[in-house]
């Protein structure tokens, strides 16, 4: 079994296609089919239906390519390793975060770090609070940003960098917009505007209506925090909020108000995996930021 027969199959397994496989590899059509029957008739095995020039991954061609990703990313950044020994100021940094840290509190630590390392590079992916530790875990990242932060589990490492208060969105003309706080239950007449059902943050603002005897009525739903701030901002309803998402701007037409009672938090932090080492680049950045987040308590308090 060859390194480049593995990277042909990824990318035939990508794109389902022998062809694009092939120009995105930039060699010639006959060069990946060879490899990829030699691949086969070594496993002794089919990893692909064909269908003409389009092919689909058999079940075991699935065990197979879930198991050379995870080879494949050791092999990865074992390379990556040699390279940035000696010159981790120059490497890349892979990390993970999830929607609602990307507007503020992602882009204020990454600037801050390349203010001080300015020839870092960073490969980045937005995922869902499940997603990101399982990417954790299966190696397809070695850190991720998330919130909040998740119960502890054996193969990931937990680090808290603050905590936010949760506040609520609601239209200019609203009744209650010109109060200095509120508590949750004057809303529970209120449509409200949520994240759809599977995001964790979706789980907080319904575990925390349901704590005040209430269940939220649902207007709308949208995929993101910026999607709510327009629905917020449109008189479509309110919304609570992650504070940090409302640190640069309020949408205009709507207020921000402080949650009195209940008073509703969220934990924000990074996850890294316990079974591999980060590698001195990634230890750069992750030392740089929880030092970051620690002078900013200690400011804040």
């Amino acid at each position: 079994m060859e390194i480049r027969q593995i990277r042909y199959f990824m990318e035939v397994a990508k794109r389902e296609h022998v062809t694009k496989a092939a120009d995105a590899l930039h060699v010639a059509q006959s060069s990946v089919s060879r490899q990829i029957f030699n691949l086969e008739s070594e496993l002794g095995v089919d990893l692909f239906v064909r269908d003409g020039r389009r092919v689909k991954l058999t079940p075991i061609g699935k065990i197979f390519l879930e198991r050379i990703k995870h080879g494949m990313n050791l092999m990865d950044e074992a390379a990556r390793e040699v390279k940035e020994y000696l010159a981790p100021e120059k490497g890349t940094i892979r990390i993970a975060f999830q929607i609602s840290l990307a507007a503020h509190t992602l882009p204020s630590v990454i600037f801050a770090f390349r203010k001080r390392y300015p020839e870092v590079k960073f490969q980045m992916v937005q995922a869902l609070n499940r997603d990101l530790i399982e990417g954790v875990i299966k190696g397809e990242y070695n850190l991720a940003m998330i919130a909040p932060m998740p119960n502890e589990q054996k193969k990931i490492n937990r680090k808290i960098l603050f905590t936010e208060n949760i506040v609520a969105l609601l239209p200019i003309h609203h009744p209650l917009a010109k109060k200095e706080s509120i508590r949750l239950r004057e809303l529970m007449n209120d449509s409200f505007v949520v994240l759809p059902k599977g995001f964790v943050f979706r789980e907080i603002v319904d575990h925390a209506c349901q704590e005040e005897g209430f269940l939220p009525d649902i207007s709308f739903e949208g995929q993101d925090i910026d999607a709510l701030k327009g629905l917020v901002s449109a008189g479509l309803g309110v919304a609570l909020m992650p504070e940090v998402t409302l640190v640069d701007t309020i949408p205009r037409s709507t207020v921000k108000v402080p949650l009195m009672e209940p008073q509703i938090t969220r934990t924000v932090g990074v996850i890294s995996p316990t079974q591999r080492e980060l590698l001195p680049t990634e230890k750069l950045f992750y030392d740089f930021l929880t030092q970051f987040y620690a002078r900013l308590t200690d400011f804040n308090q």
